[in-house]
């Protein structure tokens, strides 16, 4: 058996993170604060050396995994099923217009139960594309380190479909910072992979 560990980072900071207003799959690109943020992540990430960046075709994504790359001297590829949680009509908006536009949506959403409308994509596809991305590219690359850089619904969801957790039901997983990264350990053996481990979550872009 050899084991496979995914480093998991989002993205750097953005005018709409700065602003408050949900992102979802709007292609934002980073802010000068986010551009210094994935500079950093580099120079962490260094030390760690993932023999492969992988990132979400959003801008603000491939950005920050293009700073990280750079640093060593590596390709970027990219993967759709990395993009970000889509939130339909609500993406660009603020809490407050949110709430103003669907108020009983935006009641079921702040509750933490499913928000079935206004195109948001649920919990659980989430869940499945991200996890099951992350358990193909372990498979794939069995005993290396991968650098994945998304989103942080999008990581937040995936890990807790790795860890076999309902997405629907559980938010105990916090979500992540800019440029802030969490690792799992996903175990490979005969082209299938075994429980997952969590084993950081949430650390700064300058915490090695």
């Amino acid at each position: 058996m050899e084991t496979t560990r995914i480093i998991l980072a989002r993205h750097g900071q953005t005018d709409y993170n700065k602003a408050l207003r949900l992102q979802g799959q709007i292609d934002i690109p980073l802010n000068p604060a986010g551009e210094r943020q994935a500079q950093v992540l580099g120079r962490t990430l260094e030390e760690l050396a993932p023999d492969l960046i992988i990132a979400s075709p959003l801008t603000r994504a491939l950005a920050t995994a293009h700073a990280v790359a750079d640093r060593l001297g590596e390709d970027v590829r990219t993967d759709p099923a990395l993009i970000e949680r889509g939130f339909g009509d609500w993406e660009g908006l603020t809490r407050e217009e949110i709430r103003a536009g669907w108020p009983e949506l935006h009641a079921e959403w702040i509750a933490h139960r499913p928000v079935l409308g206004a195109g948001v994509e649920s919990r659980t596809a989430v869940a499945e594309r991200v996890g099951g991305f992350c358990r193909d590219l372990a498979v794939q690359n069995p005993g290396a380190t991968v650098l994945v850089v998304a989103h942080g619904a999008a990581i937040t969801l995936g890990i807790t479909g790795l860890l076999e957790l309902d997405p629907e039901s559980f938010r105990g997983i916090g979500g992540l910072e800019n440029c802030h990264r969490s690792t799992i350990a996903v175990p490979v053996e005969a082209g299938r992979t075994g429980p997952v481990r969590l084993l950081s979550h949430n650390i700064g872009p300058d915490f090695a």
